[in-house]
């Protein structure tokens, strides 16, 4: 099995960081990841399949950790070394086509779920990520014993898998994760009809936030500011109503709110800001651009940030975190999963034009550059295809 591995190597680690600051993405050429010739993982029960990619995406969380931005938060819920990778579509060695939901939840690690129908992220005590007959790990891509999308080849859950359907490309199917969490994101903004809502950040998970706002929730106004020209495109076709560059927003929110100055400080705002970037500047920015008794969505990854919390605690802003996908219930009291929903989507929006450009696993340093500053060069989303790959033990088709 050819895959790129991440070991616990600090040295290479603190390089990784380092290299960061000056050009982003350059960790991969001097961090802890290798590419290398590995043995597949085992399966670890009968409920277990072999997978065998075929685009794996490349998302902000694997750079934070490949530049070595992530927080220390997750050490104890990740084992080393692993592979990374967790936006997949594969083959099966039955035929079939299957995306990856990624979390190792309850079901793959033999523990009861939590209610009936229970999706893998579903839960309110995450004990189960550390322990069971799995290593520790959060999703696949980040556990050692389940290998990652990165690879030629890893193991997966039932309960992890969707069938890909006929008419969707490779393309579409790859961006069904992230957008399974824009998705989760919208629905987690509780969005009232009527309320207007500002995205920061038009990444893949901003622009899949704008398209499952649109066709999920009914708001009044869309307000996104996106950087670059791919990203106002795509924003625009996915269903914002106003798209403007980032500098530009807090001037659309505040005509739209009809909101003062005080100071620098806006009196009103938007009554939902959705922060798809996750870092210091963009959480503060949130926060002043939600009304009071408003209410900020955290979907970018943040790591160890210093912001000042008194305008969140004087307007009452309401704070939630979302965290990739779960069961959903929708305002006709339909329940079901953010992925349906993700896959339902996908037969509306156009999720593939995000797919930027593809890269073998052994141009994997020009592949994460390439992510890493992906709107400056005309891109929104970069993946692994593993299409030409030998994939040992995959039946000829």
């Amino acid at each position: 099995m050819k895959a790129l591995r991440f070991s616990r190597k600090e040295a290479r680690y603190a390089a990784a960081m380092v290299a960061a600051r000056l050009r982003p993405g350059s960790g991969a050429s001097v961090g802890p990841l290798d590419l290398v010739d590995d043995d597949a993982p085992d399966l670890p029960g009968e409920d277990w399949h072999r997978v065998w990619p075929r685009l794996t995406g490349i998302c902000g969380s694997d750079l934070s950790t490949i530049d070595g931005h992530a927080s220390r938060y997750f050490e104890d819920y990740v084992s080393f070394p692993f592979v990374p990778g967790h936006e997949i579509v594969g083959d099966m060695a039955d035929g079939r086509r299957v995306v990856i939901e990624p979390v190792l939840g309850h079901a793959a690690r033999g523990f009861p779920l939590p209610f009936e129908g229970a999706a893998p992220a579903d839960g309110n005590d995450y004990r189960h990520l550390t322990c069971g007959h799995l290593e520790p790990g959060i999703q696949t891509g980040f556990c050692e014993s389940t290998g990652g999308g990165w690879a030629t080849e890893f193991v997966a859950h039932d309960s992890q898998l969707h069938d890909v359907p006929d008419w969707m490309s490779d393309e579409l199917a790859v961006t069904i994760e992230p957008v399974a969490g824009g998705v989760h994101a919208a629905l987690r903004a509780n969005v009232e009809d009527g309320a207007s809502v500002a995205v920061i950040g038009a990444g893949a998970m901003g622009l899949s936030t704008v398209a499952a706002l649109r066709h999920f929730t009914d708001p009044r106004s869309i307000m996104i500011g996106a950087k670059y020209p791919v990203q106002r495109s795509l924003a625009d076709e996915f269903g914002a109503d106003i798209v403007v560059a980032p500098s530009e927003l807090g001037r659309v929110v505040r005509r739209s709110s009809g909101s003062f100055m005080i100071g620098s400080r806006l009196s009103g705002g938007a009554d939902v800001v959705i922060d798809a970037v996750g870092s210091e500047a963009s959480i503060a920015e949130a926060i002043g651009l939600c009304r009071p008794r408003g209410r900020v969505v955290m979907l970018g990854m943040p790591g160890v940030v210093s912001v000042d919390l008194t305008a969140l605690w004087h307007r009452e802003t309401e704070l939630v975190g979302t965290y990739t996908y779960g069961t959903e219930t929708l305002r006709d009291g339909r329940v079901t999963t953010s992925f349906e929903l993700a896959m339902e989507l996908a037969g509306k929006v156009p999720f593939d034009k995000m797919v930027s450009a593809t890269y073998p696993l052994d141009r994997y340093t020009d592949a994460l550059e390439h992510a890493a500053n992906a709107g400056a060069r005309g891109a929104a989303k970069i993946a692994f295809d593993l299409r030409d790959e030998k994939r040992r033990g995959l039946p000829d088709s």
